[in-house]
């Protein structure tokens, strides 16, 4: 049949100060955003089901990393004391891949105008 992609998008709200960034830079004070977070998978058709995967699997699997996120400081959680959107989509993917196997890129937007695209770590 055919590889498919089907793409997921979640919305999850969270508080970050960047550590890294020159004095004065206004991302070195606390703000929030709103994120979309765009989770591809791709594979074949089931043949019973006819879909690739089932998207309420996709909210299962995300749900855990909802809770650490959503409406939450991401400095505070391990790994993202520094939560650049390069960081935190990479922070996803380790998280979301297990779960998830048919993952095959993230699109993190942290505005209209500014998105990071991820598709793993790359082959040695």
């Amino acid at each position: 049949m055919g590889d498919y992609e089907l793409c997921h998008i979640i919305r999850f709200e969270s508080a970050r100060r960047l550590t890294r960034v020159p004095e004065g830079h206004p991302c070195g004070r606390l703000y929030g955003l709103a994120f979309y977070l765009e989770i591809h998978v791709v594979g074949d058709l089931g043949p019973t089901t006819g879909w690739v995967v089932d998207f309420g699997d996709i909210e299962q699997a995300f749900a855990p990393l909802r809770a650490d996120l959503d409406h939450n400081y991401l400095n505070d959680l391990e790994g993202l004391e520094n939560p650049t959107s390069e960081v935190l989509v990479t922070w996803i993917w380790h998280r979301l891949k297990p779960r998830l196997p048919a993952l095959s890129q993230l699109v993190l937007r942290e505005n209209e105008v500014s998105k990071v695209i991820y598709r793993g770590p790359r082959a040695s």
